[in-house]
């Protein structure tokens, strides 16, 4: 069983010495003997600037559509503008349809604006929120993993001196025994000087 603890014991001061020659430090020295590894500093990461924000482009003028929509030559006199009565007489009905459908096509034309305009302001807010929900999330799993790895560390160096008290008191068993030892050598050293006398 001496034999047992005496390899766990170098078992543990070999792993002990490995863990501390791996381990670094800021500054790439490795850790002293007896001491507890500290939180290394994470290392910095170049963070992108955040580009400007580009004017969004300018909407579409509809106002030339609204102004000539009516489609109407400007009125004229003499042969030309009978003319021009003769033919509204005869295609009128035709041609109120066609204002008709010109109004209507505007109209929508200028609604397909707006609804644009008010779609893209909806979907930039939405994305907003959501990247801002995004950004929220990450700074707590920052702070969940900063918490972590404290608490890793403060679990290392437990460990660390839970190692080193086995260890001292592996030593402390050893350093008994050697002294049994020598005194049972030294007794069985009279016990023979004292045999040869008789």
């Amino acid at each position: 069983m001496t034999e047992d603890r005496i390899d766990v014991a170098e078992e543990l001061r070999r792993v002990r010495e490995e863990v501390r020659r791996r381990v670094l430090l800021a500054g790439g020295t490795s850790l002293p003997a007896g001491s507890a590894p500290g939180i290394r500093p994470a290392p910095a990461v170049a963070r992108e600037e955040i580009p400007k924000e580009e004017p969004a482009p300018a909407p579409p003028d509809a106002a030339a559509v609204n102004e000539t929509w009516r489609a109407e030559a400007p009125a004229t006199g003499g042969l030309a503008s009978r003319f021009r009565r003769f033919l509204e007489r005869i295609l009128g009905p035709r041609l109120e349809a066609q204002r008709s459908f010109n109004a209507r096509q505007v109209q929508l034309d200028n609604e397909i604006l707006r609804y644009l305009e008010a779609r893209f302001a909806a979907t930039h807010r939405h994305y907003d929120r959501i990247l801002g929900h995004y950004g929220r999330h990450l700074a707590e799993a920052d702070e969940r993993h900063m918490i972590l790895q404290e608490e890793l560390v403060a679990h290392v160096q437990d460990l660390v001196r839970r190692i080193d008290l086995v260890l001292a008191e592996s030593d402390r068993g050893r350093l008994a025994l050697e002294f049994a030892l020598e005194d049972l050598r030294a007794r069985l050293a009279r016990l023979d000087e004292d045999l040869r006398r008789r």
